[in-house]
């Protein structure tokens, strides 16, 4: 029998974390509960979660802090919940780097099916990574993007970015020259089911532009009225 997937629950009313625990065991999932942003923080070196369920509004460290101090070392996905609706809210969370960010009150099985979708789209490609000859690379001068393993090479300095952010990088430098909207970008790397809107891309390539800078060869570049594109400028006019 496979391994439960690990789930960790940051959340600091007792009652609404027990409840999602429930949801959650119910699917077959492991889950453990901690209340406050410093537990969560050993929680997550001892409990080793494939996935964090974060409460935005914790006692002491908030929820923005607690994504920002796991992201400084690891990848593993986020999902911020919050009963704040506002847009500036929303893109604070996936500026820090959490992969999606659920309203309360929230429909169980939307949420259950929140964290299906964020563990698919953020999983499956490390275990294809034996496979050799499946390796899934893009090179160019100064710039490795592999999907395989989930790495990214820059100037010979090992770049890290959470798994959509890689996915991004690498579909658009996979296809070089060619523009892509908004809206296909999202349903590329996040999916029909995500409920989200363009602006999650917008910021997505926001962090890649900071982390990745422009090259002489290549850069990420924006067609206004459109959307985006990895230009390489050998290409360029």
């Amino acid at each position: 029998m496979a391994a439960k997937q690990k789930i960790l629950i940051v959340d600091d009313d007792e009652n609404i974390a027990e409840l999602i625990s429930l949801y959650l065991n119910k699917e077959c999932f492991d889950t453990k509960i901690v209340f406050n942003g410093e537990d969560a923080l050993d929680a997550f070196e001892s409990y080793q979660p494939h996935l964090i369920l974060l409460d935005l509004m914790l006692p002491g460290m908030d929820g923005y802090q607690v994504c920002r101090e796991i992201r400084a070392k690891s990848s593993t996905p986020v999902i911020m919940l919050s009963a704040k609706g506002e847009i500036f809210d929303k893109v604070l969370g996936l500026e820090l780097g959490a992969d999606d960010y659920i309203m309360k009150p929230f429909d169980s099985k939307e949420m259950v099916a929140r964290v299906r979708a964020v563990l698919r789209r953020c999983q499956p490609a490390r275990q294809e990574a034996p496979a050799a000859d499946k390796t899934k690379r893009v090179e160019y001068d100064g710039l490795t993007i592999n999907l395989t393993n989930y790495s990214v090479v820059c100037d010979g300095r090992q770049v890290e970015m959470p798994p959509k952010e890689l996915e991004l990088l690498y579909f658009l430098a996979a296809s070089p020259n060619q523009v892509f909207t908004r809206e296909q970008l999202l349903d590329q790397i996040w999916g029909y089911e995500y409920i989200g809107d363009t602006r999650t891309v917008d910021v997505h390539i926001k962090r890649l532009r900071e982390k990745i800078k422009d090259h002489p060869g290549w850069s990420i570049s924006t067609v206004w009225g459109i959307g985006y594109k990895f230009d390489t400028k050998s290409n360029a006019l």
